[in-house]
Parts: structure tokens; C-alpha cells; sequence
């Protein structure tokens, strides 16, 4: 009677820590957590000396991870037709081996160096198995049915929790996919609303945001800058006579000029129509050698390109000092830098300040 009643405690111990490792498995979320849980609870319901977990691996068995009293294989992979963990995946069954070196199904030169003299091997999932628990034993010893069932319970219970893995890695990895899908379309429609169709460069709202970033850091680093304003010379002749397609690609010429002319750093933007303009950020010249720059580049253009204009612009440039005031903004400087490019347009020809 009392090695009944001994008997019936030990399974209701046994069910009980089955359980615990059943709700564990429930939360887990990688398969770290899984192995974690399972290395433990698989020794704790059978009071082995120790635990494997394997995973199969396109026909090898990967011996993922181990708690044991000494070394086994973690880390390891061996052929499936030559361990044991690939004899209970490919039977589908558990492997009950009370004496190692009397069951064939076992590599004998594999276990010598190891503690193991017992041992018990089930299939994680007995439908296409797709790995395997182990328990050892330092003695021989028959692992009893109830050992056998706790343990193949555990590892019913390791597909469970494995599959629910790969679908919330599955499903996170969605979100993940989303959340970028829906942070590249904002940053395009960002950016597609700060900068001109027609010629790439930023449009007005562009400049703005830019050129007062721009202006802030240069206040903190006590830098000048140049706010340059430029008109171009001729466009509505040339819509007129040409029509607004060449009209279109004189202004996108325009663009690429003042793209290779200044640089990267620099914020350039067409306001609208024939307008546009450039925030110079410490600038390594003058006001007179950047727009003898811009001539220049306008000038090289008109040389090397064969056109049915000519790129010529009207430019008026403001300094922005060190010490600027707060209150400055950037459109008080577009206002007194337009005023100094109309000045310089009444000075031309009429035939090449005509806009």
C-alpha cells in the first residue's frame, strides 16, 4: 500500500510539473525561451542526469541545445539514420534504451566519452516530427512507462509552442514589414511634398523648412551665410515662342547648373515659375565670387550644350551676418535679395530680361 500510495504521489508530482512547463511553453516567444523551458522540465520529470533538445535539420540532427550533468553535444549535428534522436523522428516513437551498449540503434563510439548508460528519446511531434527530447541516465536503469509518457507529453506540448513561435515571429515580422512599408510611404509623401516635380530641387515649403534649420545652426555656430535669389532671364520668350516643354527644360537646366555649381551642403529650391534660390551654408567665398561662380557655370552651359536658348538669370544676394537678429526671418531675406536681383534685372537689354 505504500508503495502504492508512493507511486500515485510521484505522478501527481510528475502531472503537476508537466503542467507548470505547459503554461510556461503558452509564453514563450522565441525558440529560446522553448529550450529553456524544455531543458529544465525534462529533467525535472524524470530526475535524469541530464537533457537534450534536437531539431531537425535537412536530414541531420542538430543538437540545439543540453542540461546534463557533464558535456553531450550541444551544438552538434549528426546524420539522422546514425543517432538515435533521428531513429525516434524517423519511427515516429519514443527509443527506451535501458543499456546503451546493448541496443544497436545507438553509436557506441559516440557515448563512450560521456557519462550516459540509460536513456530515453522521444519525437517532438509523432505527425512529421520535427525534433526530439532526450533524457539520460549516469546508471543503467528502465525508464518507466509513466517517464516515457510525462516526457512525450512535454514534447506534444514543444510542438504546440513551437509552432506558436514561428506564427507570432510570423506575425511580428508583418508588423515589422508594415510599419517600414508605412515609414518609406510617409518619408515619399514627405519628401515629395517639399520638393519641385519639375526640376527635383526643393519647392518653397522645402526651402523654408530647410533654410530655417539651416539658419538656426548657423546662429549657434556663429557662421554667415548667403541667401542668393535668382531670376531667370527670358523664359516667358522662350514659352511663347518655343512653348512651355522647352520652356520646362531650360528651367530643369537651370537646376542641374546650380547643382554642380554649388554644393550638397547647400539648400537650393525653385520657388515657382522662373524663381529660384540658394541657401549658401559658410560660404568660401564672397557674394561677387559666387555670383561670378553662377555666370560662370550659366556660361559653360550655354558653350557645351546645343540649345535653342540660352541660359542667362538675374541674381540679387543677400549676406546673412554672424550676429543676426532672432527676429530676422527667412522671408524678410528673400524680399531684400529679390530686390537686389530687380535691380540688377532693370539693368539688362529688355530682350534678355523679358520673363
Amino acid at each position: 500500500m505504500t508503495a502504492e500510495l508512493a507511486t500515485g504521489a510521484g505522478h501527481a508530482q510528475g502531472m503537476e510539473r508537466l503542467l507548470q512547463a505547459v503554461q510556461e511553453l503558452s509564453l514563450a516567444r522565441s525558440l529560446e525561451d522553448v529550450q529553456e523551458i524544455v531543458r529544465t522540465s525534462a529533467r525535472e520529470l524524470t530526475g535524469c542526469d541530464g537533457a537534450s533538445f534536437v531539431l531537425r535539420d535537412n536530414g541531420y540532427c542538430y543538437y540545439a541545445d543540453e542540461y546534463a550533468i557533464a558535456p553531450l553535444w550541444k551544438g552538434s549535428r549528426f546524420p539522422m539514420e546514425s543517432c538515435v534522436s533521428g531513429w525516434a523522428m524517423n519511427h515516429r516513437e519514443a527509443a527506451v534504451i535501458p543499456d546503451i551498449y546493448r541496443d544497436d540503434r545507438v553509436p557506441h563510439e559516440a557515448y563512450r566519452p560521456t557519462f550516459v548508460k540509460s536513456m530515453v528519446m522521444v519525437p517532438i511531434r509523432k505527425v512529421d516530427p520535427i525534433g526530439a527530447i532526450g533524457n539520460y541516465w549516469a546508471r543503467e536503469r528502465q525508464p518507466t512507462d509513466q517517464e516515457v509518457f510525462l516526457l512525450q507529453a512535454l514534447a506534444d506540448s514543444t510542438s504546440i509552442a513551437m509552432e506558436n513561435v514561428g506564427l507570432y515571429s510570423e506575425l511580428e515580422q508583418r508588423v515589422k514589414d508594415r510599419t517600414l512599408q508605412l515609414e518609406k510611404a510617409n518619408e515619399e509623401i514627405h519628401k515629395l511634398s517639399i520638393t519641385d516635380e519639375l526640376t527635383g530641387l526643393n519647392n518653397r515649403r522645402g526651402f523654408y523648412l530647410r533654410t530655417e534649420a539651416a539658419l538656426r545652426a548657423a546662429r549657434r555656430r556663429g557662421t554667415s551665410c548667403l541667401l542668393v535669389f535668382l531670376d531667370v532671364d527670358g523664359l516667358k520668350m522662350v514659352n511663347d515662342k518655343q512653348g512651355h516643354d522647352i520652356g520646362d527644360e531650360l528651367l530643369a537646366d537651370v537646376a542641374g547648373v546650380l547643382r554642380t555649381t554649388l554644393r550638397h551642403s547647400d539648400v537650393l529650391a525653385r520657388l515657382g515659375g522662373d524663381e529660384f534660390c540658394a541657401f549658401v551654408i559658410e560660404p568660401d567665398c564672397n557674394s561677387e565670387r559666387l555670383r561670378e561662380r553662377i555666370g560662370q557655370g550659366l556660361d559653360r552651359f550655354n558653350q557645351t550644350h546645343d540649345r535653342t536658348y540660352t541660359l542667362s538669370a538675374s541674381i540679387g544676394m543677400v549676406q546673412v551676418p554672424v550676429h543676426m537678429s532672432d527676429t530676422e526671418t527667412v522671408d524678410e531675406l528673400l524680399t531684400r535679395a529679390d530686390e537686389l536681383m530687380y535691380e540688377e534685372k532693370k539693368g539688362k537689354p529688355s530682350s534678355r530680361r523679358q520673363a
